[in-house]
């Protein structure tokens, strides 16, 4: 069965058909029910080949994410989907598991499937694969590279907001000794994550101890690794921030194997508000960033560029917020 047919059993034209698959508005409302009920009656599945040959589009972006095994991106990608739904545009997703060689092998699969723009996610990022998707005028919107340029957009995250509201937070509880357990490394958005952490402190007038500074790796792992670490200290910190929720749940485990408890013996603060924040003992207060807000917000980036994927791009900001609930407390009374 082919549109031809659709448009036989529905009583109009093959190219009124064509508008209703494509949204467009120059159909009637109940003729545009009547084709749509018969798409449904028959499971009519149209050929997205075809339409991109045709149009030149295909309704379909591209997601690139770095690790799927992390809650936050299976998140994001529930609420870009949704929005793609709504809109009746599809998504071609895929992980590079922070693997260059995998990023160029992603960008290429793209660049066949003709997406109409790329959701850049991935913090490891070369030029030569964003210069291919700019040169066969595929738009891209990545996070947090903080430039912006023709046929290229950038969500940035603002950092600075939930992390002056944790410190001040713990600053309010009388903790003074602050330390950080941080992200992969050599990412660009590990430097600005740690970078936001030693702007809040200096701004509430706190020390920074580099022996509290720790290199974690976005993963639970990275957590354990970076809390054994400051348990040996002598003088050991009281309440520690981490670059992410994973980080945070990890400090967490090592913080009971070692028979201590939160927020008692340390008050513990996350970063991004997973759901699972909320479900681990003691639910873990967080700095939130809103993946639907992200997820709108990179739709609205890519769709901006329509047709013309040389438009100048624009930086966009998404901010962040303290959710405040029980792995933070008064550190304890010094006896």
């Amino acid at each position: 069965m082919d549109m031809r047919d659709i448009a036989k059993l529905a009583g109009v034209s093959s190219a009124t058909v064509s508008r209703v698959i494509n949204g467009s508005n120059l159909v009637r409302p109940k003729t545009a029910e009547r084709v749509r009920k018969v798409i449904e009656q028959t499971r009519f599945v149209p050929n997205g080949s075809a339409t991109t040959l045709k149009y030149g589009r295909s309704s379909t972006y591209g997601l690139i994410i770095p690790d799927i095994t992390n809650p936050f991106f299976p998140e994001f990608i529930r609420s870009f989907e949704g929005i793609l739904v709504e809109k009746n545009q599809d998504m071609l997703m895929a992980t590079t598991d922070f693997h260059v060689s995998k990023m160029q092998q992603t960008i290429r699969r793209m660049l066949v499937r003709q997406v109409d723009g790329v959701a850049l996610l991935a913090a490891e990022i070369e030029t030569e694969p964003i210069e291919a998707l700019i040169h066969h005028r595929v738009p891209l919107v990545t996070m947090d590279r903080r430039v912006a340029g023709r046929g290229l957009s950038d969500v940035s995250i603002d950092f600075g907001v939930g992390m002056r509201a944790a410190v001040k937070h713990l600053k309010q509880l009388r903790h003074r000794k602050i330390a950080y357990i941080g992200g992969s490394s050599g990412l660009t958005i590990s430097d600005h994550r740690i970078e936001a952490f030693k702007s809040a402190m200096a701004g509430a007038d706190l020390k920074i101890d580099q022996n509290y500074i720790r290199v974690g790796n976005y993963r639970i792992t990275g957590g354990e690794s970076g809390m054994e670490e400051l348990l040996q200290l002598k003088d050991p910190p009281t309440a520690i921030l981490s670059a992410n929720d994973l980080t945070a749940i990890g400090a967490l485990r090592v913080i009971r194997r070692h028979g201590l408890s939160v927020p008692q013996d340390f008050s513990v603060i996350g970063f991004d508000d997973i759901d699972l924040s909320d479900i681990v003992y003691p639910p873990l207060t967080t700095v939130r960033l809103s993946r639907q807000e992200l997820a709108e917000t990179f739709y609205e980036a890519l769709d901006r560029f329509g047709k013309d994927a040389h438009t100048v791009g624009k930086q966009y900001t998404v901010t962040t917020s303290l959710v405040i609930r029980s792995s933070t407390g008064p550190p304890r009374p010094v006896r």
